[in-house]
């Protein structure tokens, strides 16, 4: 099912499956802004991430002893989310453990998530809440795509993507088989902020960078519009992305607080690389907004 958030500046649908962003318009320009899923490239459009970010090697994991198995980016994204709360200018997502879910995810979780509109702003809100006994291990993370051009006939490389604030980072080194190496290299930006869009910069699947400005943004060189992603400081890693060697018309910027799995090693979930450990009767919180400028 399909949810509608509106005010006098953005028209939002969310759909229950995965709560996933479906559509980002603007009402100014009735452009939409949005990537809308295309399977030749990615039928996805701004999955959520939980419980866990990229992927994990072989598909599997270890807890406790036991082996188990999980697709990429965890299951949220193909569950369904049931609403638990709606206004005009906000809806509400909630995902609970049950028996199907512990047979992949061993654990008891309540997951939310709650997108709320102000002006030109989407604030997408994380909510993960351990009321049990036993320490809860996880990641969450956003992968919105976002539609290139914004005005027809302007080129993929006509975009790109630029800090606010000049902020030396780093790019993690990803193996052939996409997978962290555990190294870190310097990232180089144009003037200290700026990346210039190309499809041959994703030839190796996706630009992972950490330590880097808390707020992005797509633009154009022909046009004044554009898209701005601020995230939090628990979104540790930033990821941007597009299908790999093809001409995709999107980008992805997505803001993780997790990382992909080591090359070559299968994941003990109770000692992931930059996994939350919530206590029991803890609650976590995290975000990112999503700004259009027309």
């Amino acid at each position: 099912m399909i949810y509608t958030i509106e005010n006098e500046q953005l028209k939002v649908e969310i759909a229950d499956r995965g709560a996933e962003l479906m559509s980002v318009i603007g009402k100014k320009t009735g452009h939409e802004y949005l990537w809308q899923g295309d399977a030749t490239y990615w039928a996805s459009r701004a999955s959520i991430l939980f419980p866990i970010c990229g992927r994990l090697t072989d598909g599997k994991y270890t807890y406790k002893g036991k082996t188990y198995e999980m697709v990429l980016h965890g299951f949220s994204k193909l569950a369904t989310h049931k609403v638990i709360a709606q206004t005009k200018e906000s809806v509400t997502f909630e995902l609970k453990a049950d028996e199907e879910s512990k047979k992949i995810y061993p654990f008891d979780f309540i997951f939310r998530m709650k997108y709320t509109l102000d002006g030109a702003t989407i604030k997408n809100e994380f909510t993960v809440i351990n009321d049990k006994e036993e320490d809860l291990p996880f990641s969450v993370g956003g992968h919105p795509g976002f539609n290139i051009p914004f005005v027809d006939g302007e080129a993929f490389e006509d975009y790109y993507l630029e800090f606010a604030n000049a902020v030396p980072c780093k790019r993690l080194v990803m193996s052939p088989t996409c997978y962290y190496t555990g190294e870190n290299e310097d990232f180089t930006l144009k003037d200290g902020k700026i990346i210039e869009l190309r499809h041959d910069l994703f030839v190796n699947d996706a630009i992972f960078l950490t330590g880097t400005d808390r707020e992005i943004s797509l633009k154009s060189k022909k046009n004044d519009r554009a898209v701005t992603v601020k995230f939090s400081d628990k979104m540790v890693n930033l990821g941007i992305w597009q299908k790999p060697n093809t001409d995709a018309p999107y980008v992805c910027i997505e803001p993780w607080s997790g990382v992909p799995a080591y090359d070559g090693k299968v994941d003990d979930f109770a000692t992931k690389n930059l996994f939350t450990h919530l206590k029991a009767g803890e609650t976590y919180t995290n975000d990112f907004t999503i700004t259009i400028t027309e």
